[in-house]
């Protein structure tokens, strides 16, 4: 028992690890995936923050450039130097002057050019002597009393940048004045710094960028996204951001934010690798499982101790079980062997009670033979002497009385040796009343040395049950005989012997004895209330033992207010009738 119980937890916990690794695997999966998405969106917020305040920063600096060098053309346009220089066509010094200005306020040149268009002072003295006339910088400042703006495309993928204005004498232009504004410096810093950044016009096209094959195209044919796939919407989702914020460029997907630089409708298109993000979150989220395969581990690994320990446990209460079970089943093959030899001894004392009370009923079966041999002797007398005196039918009547005698002795001698045999373990079907009829005859010698009146009370049909006659009439003539012994110093005696039946075959043998002291006791082997010599104490007990495997039981009990009872309960057998057969 205390193995079972030992067993009983290791079994509970056998059968609820499947459902705790399952709720931890759920519990590890969704940690993961709020991890996921919470430092996805908050890497992604921070990128967006960062991405917006540089493209403001770069459209800062554009516009700052642009406004520095709008001014410029304007003032160069009042210099009275140049006024004078183009009136006096000596441009010895001008160049000189330019090139200081263009080194001042960071322009990629300054121009001078007559009413002609050719280059009369330049800051890149190699252009000096060039006709500019067609250039949209020069036929636009002629045309306009202010600073005007023009880009023109200095190769198929650049762009220049220039403001001009036309320097007049009262109503008549003598000359232009031309800045050339520098953006290349933004380009160069913007490649240093490996960003992506694109400066785009109105039209939409491309004029600065850090990437140079981008200059020049149409920044709608660069942003094409091709196919967004579900699992990019559904992440774009979890980070809470707009399809807008996120493009893709040559297969990347880039973070999108933009900036007006407020000047002719121009945008700063800033452009973030989201592989950062992608790299920072994937280091949280293999932190966060080398964590978790470090629990998993310790956990494993302090289920394989606990389970060693079981284990060793188990098999320790297995060898003391086995050890256990071995001692068992020899006691159980000892037990065996013991209900064997009891079983043995039972039915030899049975038999030696029976041999017992044949030797005890010997006496009076030799006097109940020597009455008929008497009385046979007699008749033989009579019977000679009639034949002799030729009276045969007299002598006939001798002779049968004689016959009648002689099976009288059979009975009784039949009786004798039936009793003295062992039982057969075959049951069949007896009737209660006639062995009660054979147990009274054969207890007849010894009722007729005593005073008892016997009160016999059965049932006018037959009471059936199943068993063996002999061990039911052994049972009644060892009651008779108890009742007989209880009754020896009784002024009174009187026996009553009752047959009936109800969900049972009954016999009761009541006597008004003085009964006995400890009901319980009377079927234990050996327990006896008569003297020395007079009995063993086996009789009721093997009584109650031939009634048990009759599949009966035999009780007592004392009576108010003197005697006992005996009663005998036996299963009842209806018989079959002629209809039902």
């Amino acid at each position: 028992m205390s193995a079972d119980t030992l067993q009983i937890p290791a079994l509970h916990r056998g059968r609820f690890l499947p459902l705790v690794f399952a709720a931890s695997l759920v519990v590890a999966v969704l940690l993961l995936w709020a991890s996921y998405s919470f430092f996805t969106q908050r890497f992604t917020e921070s990128l967006r923050t960062t991405s917006q305040t540089r493209a403001a920063l770069y459209a800062g600096n554009i516009k700052s450039i642009l406004q520095k060098h709008s001014v410029v053309p304007f003032l160069l346009a009042q210099d009275v130097t140049l006024t004078s220089t183009l009136q006096t066509n000596d441009y010895s010094a001008t160049s000189q002057r330019l090139i200081e200005i263009s080194e001042e306020i960071g322009a990629a040149s300054v121009l001078l050019l007559d009413i002609t268009g050719r280059v009369v002072a330049s800051s890149n003295r190699r252009q000096i002597g060039k006709f500019f006339r067609q250039k949209p910088y020069f036929l636009d400042a002629l045309r306009n009393p202010g600073t005007v703006f023009s880009a023109s495309a200095a190769d198929q993928i650049a762009y220049q940048f220039f403001f001009s204005q036309k320097i007049t004498i009262g109503p008549k232009s003598i000359g232009v004045i031309v800045v050339e504004v520098d953006l290349g410096t933004q380009e160069t810093l913007w490649r240093r710094l490996g960003l992506l950044v694109a400066l785009v016009n109105s039209l939409g096209d491309v004029q600065l960028s850090s990437e140079l094959q981008w200059r020049g195209e149409s920044l709608q044919n660069l942003l094409k996204e091709g196919e967004y796939s579900t699992s990019r919407r559904v992440l774009d989702a979890l980070q809470q951001s707009t399809l807008n914020d996120f493009v893709f460029i040559d297969g990347e997907r880039l973070f999108a934010a933009e900036s007006p630089v407020v000047f002719r409708g121009w945008k700063i298109h800033y452009f973030a690798s989201t592989r950062n993000i992608s790299a920072r979150v994937n280091a949280i989220l293999a932190l966060e499982i080398m964590g978790i395969a470090i629990l998993a581990a310790l956990a494993f690994f302090y289920s394989s101790r606990r389970r060693a320990k079981e284990a060793v446990r188990l098999s320790a209460e297995g060898d003391e079980l086995r050890a256990l079970n071995t001692r068992l089943s020899a006691e159980v093959a000892q037990r065996q062997r013991a209900e064997r030899n009891l079983q043995s001894a039972e039915q030899n004392l049975e038999q030696a009670s029976k041999l017992a009370s044949l030797g005890q009923m010997s006496a009076a079966v030799s006097h109940e033979l020597n009455q008929p041999l008497a009385a046979m002797r007699t008749y033989l007398a009579g019977a000679r002497l009639l034949v002799s005196r030729d009276r045969l039918e007299e002598a006939k009547t001798s002779f049968q009385r004689i016959d009648d005698l002689i099976a009288r002795m059979g009975v009784i001698t039949k009786q004798l040796k039936s009793y003295a045999r062992k039982p057969e373990d075959t049951a069949v079907m007896i009737d209660l009343c006639q062995c009660v009829h054979s147990a009274m005859a054969m207890m007849a010698p010894q009722l007729g040395k005593q005073t008892v009146r016997i009160v016999l009370t059965l049932p006018d049909t037959p009471v059936y049950t199943m068993g063996d006659t002999v061990r039911t009439e052994q049972i009644i003539v060892n009651l008779l005989r108890n009742a007989m012994d209880a009754l020896k110093d009784i002024p009174e005696p009187r026996i009553e012997v009752a047959v009936s039946q109800d969900s049972y075959a009954r016999l009761t043998v009541q006597d008004n004895g003085p009964g006995f002291d400890d009901p319980e006791a009377l079927f234990e082997p050996f327990y006896t209330t008569k003297a020395p010599g007079e009995g063993v104490g086996l009789g009721l007990a093997i009584s109650a033992g031939i009634a048990t495997e009759m599949g009966g039981r035999l009780m007592a009990r004392n009576t108010s207010p003197l005697g006992a009872i005996f009663t005998l309960e036996l299963p009842l057998v209806q018989p079959e009738t002629e209809a039902e057969k």
